[in-house]
């Protein structure tokens, strides 16, 4: 008889990392599936099995997008089995295993290392059982400071257990950058809550930012912090991030500022497109309806949730290390230098190919699967009966690869197949275009070199 390390390692040594991690997600995934079609997950309701489907899926792959609402159609239970799949979903579920094993043996194999690095992207140089501890005891302290600081303030609005479940809920939900939120239409309801807003947003973004930065801030614990004794990823990240949300929220607030929030104060404005700019990235809660937004918003929203959060992160997206990896690689180009440089260092060929590659699979999946849900959502119906609805299929797809969770309110209109296709889309999003490229890809590693010969480009 087997135990379950023996087991684990077995399964572990015959597969790729990241095959390991696809189908620990979609195990988990159907896991929650049949939890959620079951009565006691459920308010008296029936939810068809595509629905828990993407339920579950939206959950385990932190996404957001519903197609019931969470508060009422699922009871306590339900809404706990949620709050699980986020959870895991948002630190990686092979994360929990691997740090279950280690506890057991105390020590981690090659191929644990693999998975890992698969799932948090950490650098070799980087303690493995550090970091893994380090993210857990992070992930807890910060969503418990959390969970008490909306307690606090949603005392005000309803009973005590209702305010420690909604606090818990929603600080869960927040730094995981899942979007779920147990009240009907989100956070409309403190869209001009300073209080609300503030923590809402720190968990997001510390949720996104990745544990790499965190971590590093974690080792200077005790000293002077000092941006210049972060690593290169983190100096990066960090400047990027707070660029994307202030130029987020001054693009939100320009074209807003007449439109959806024509009728709120000067402070609302602000503070709304503040919010709205950070939880556009990969969090998915919103203070203003989505549908109400103009065109140019809209589409700016579109850019911010492609970029997405920081790798290892509980956010998805491209990343913004791969867009400063990016946009280096262009400026290097068109001042035809040899090098690749950022902050005073010079990139590896391998990580310019490897964000190069994501980009591209990126495009590539969004534009498919825009062509695909087109055809089977709108086939027949010509573009001066219903034009906008592209913008909205455009809109919930980008929303379902980067894991934002933001919505015109399409996705419960949607068919079995056009469902089924988001569904692909959100596991496709939280894994990774090339984690899945090469989980079904040949493990065959051919290294041919042809004769040299040339082609004209541009």
């Amino acid at each position: 008889m087997y135990s379950f390390s023996e087991i684990y390692n077995k399964i572990a040594l015959k597969l790729k990392p990241q095959s390991f991690l696809l189908i620990s997600f979609v195990s988990v995934i159907l896991f929650g599936t049949v939890l959620l079609m079951q009565p006691f997950a459920l308010n008296g309701n029936s939810i068809s099995f595509v629905n828990a489907l993407f339920t579950s899926t939206s959950a385990t792959c932190v996404t957001g997008l519903t197609v019931v609402d969470t508060g009422s159609f699922f009871s306590i239970p339900g809404q706990i089995i949620l709050l699980v799949l986020i959870q895991l979903g948002g630190l990686g579920v092979m994360s929990f295993s691997v740090l279950f094993l280690f506890f057991l043996r105390g020590k981690f194999s090659i191929g644990e290392r693999e998975i890992i690095q698969e799932t948090l992207s950490f650098f070799d140089t980087i303690d493995l059982a550090s970091l893994l501890k380090s993210v857990f005891i992070f992930t807890i302290t910060i969503e418990a400071i959390g969970a008490v600081l909306l307690t606090v303030r949603f005392l005000f609005d309803m009973s005590f257990g209702e305010a420690v479940y909604a606090g818990i809920f929603h600080s869960i939900s927040a730094f995981c950058n899942a979007g779920f939120s147990i009240f009907p239409n989100s956070l409309i309801n403190y869209q001009s809550d300073l209080y609300i807003n503030i923590v809402i947003s720190l968990l997001i973004f510390l949720g996104g930012i990745g544990f790499i930065v965190l971590y590093e801030f974690k080792k200077m614990y005790g000293e002077k912090i000092s941006y210049r004794k972060f690593s290169l990823h983190s100096r990066v990240v960090i400047k990027l991030s707070f660029f994307l949300i202030l130029l987020g929220a001054l693009f939100i607030f320009i074209f807003e500022y007449n439109v959806s929030m024509k009728n709120m104060d000067l402070g609302s404005k602000i503070l709304t497109s503040l919010f709205q700019s950070i939880t556009s990235r990969t969090a998915g809660f919103n203070t203003i309806d989505i549908y109400s937004l103009s065109m140019p918003s809209l589409f700016f929203i579109i850019n911010l949730m492609f970029i997405g959060a920081s790798p290892a992160s509980t956010g998805g997206g491209i990343k913004t290390a791969t867009l400063a990896v990016i946009i280096s690689f262009i400026r290097s180009k068109i001042k035809d230098s040899k090098n690749v440089n950022i902050g005073f260092s010079t990139l590896p060929f391998k990580v310019i190919s490897k964000a190069i590659i994501i980009v591209v699979f990126a495009i590539s999946i969004i534009v498919l699967f825009s062509f695909l849900l087109t055809v089977i959502e709108l086939d027949h119906i010509p573009f001066n009966a219903n034009g906008d609805k592209f913008l909205e299929i455009f809109f919930e797809v980008v929303s379902a690869f980067g894991t934002v969770g933001l919505s015109t309110g399409i996705t419960p209109a949607f068919s079995f197949i056009g469902k089924g296709l988001i569904i692909l889309l959100m596991l496709a999003g939280r894994v990774g275009p090339l984690t899945i490229a090469t989980a079904i890809g040949s493990k065959e590693n051919k290294d041919i070199k042809y004769a040299q010969d040339n082609i004209l480009v541009g």
